[in-house]
């Protein structure tokens, strides 16, 4: 069995008010180096990983260090966490988009599995690179515990294939910044979900 802490990298700015942040580097805020390392405390005192694996955004690499320095493990970059290319939305606001853009802002909001983003990637993009770090996982680690720090959008795309759920639900699953969920998988493939996007580590960080 494979066990997966999938989490998110910690607070950036862009989040409040909400930007396309995407493929900008962004460094972790005070607030997000607290998070990371309340979220490596949790992991550290509960589990033994035997990999992390992150994005290669800075925000993901900074917080997956965090984690793997207080398990004494290494962190390493997989592609697939990459975040989703926003291409010409990228740090633009929401209320800037949904102006310029009605039509292609509502799609996205009521619709995203049928939105390619203008000079970006679509969903479905996102679903073929997620789900070659999940056959790496699988692959490597059959018997382990693996922690992968990634993006909001690409951890929803994770789940939503672990949970064998339609790109149209994408809204309904909440990834906050170092929330915790964990997923089980067996040899033969069959999914169990511990808990999804747990913040109980990060009470008291404002």
């Amino acid at each position: 069995m494979t066990r997966i802490l999938l989490t998110r990298h910690g607070h950036v700015d862009g989040i409040r008010p909400a930007r396309f942040r995407g493929r900008a580097e962004l460094p972790l805020t005070a607030r997000g180096l607290a998070q990371a390392d309340a979220l490596a405390r949790r992991i550290a005192g509960r589990w033994k990983p035997s990999a992390v694996y992150t994005s290669a955004m800075q925000r993901c690499i900074v917080t997956g260090r965090r984690v793997a320095e207080m398990c004494g493990i290494r962190a390493s970059v997989h592609g697939g966490l990459g975040d989703i290319d926003y291409g010409a939305w990228q740090m633009r606001t929401h209320e800037e988009v949904a102006q310029e853009a009605p039509d292609a802002y509502r799609l996205w909001r009521q619709a995203p599995h049928l939105l390619r983003f203008p000079g970006g990637e679509s969903l479905q993009d996102v679903v073929a690179r997620t789900a070659d770090a999940l056959r790496l996982v699988m692959a490597q680690h059959g018997s382990e515990t693996v922690v992968l720090v990634g993006h909001d959008s690409v951890n929803r795309a994770l789940l939503l294939q672990l949970l064998d759920q339609p790109l149209s639900a994408y809204w309904k699953l909440a990834q906050d910044p170092c929330g915790l969920s964990e997923i089980e998988i067996s040899g033969a493939g069959d999914v169990r979900v511990g808990f999804l996007n747990d913040t109980s580590h990060l009470e008291g960080i404002v």
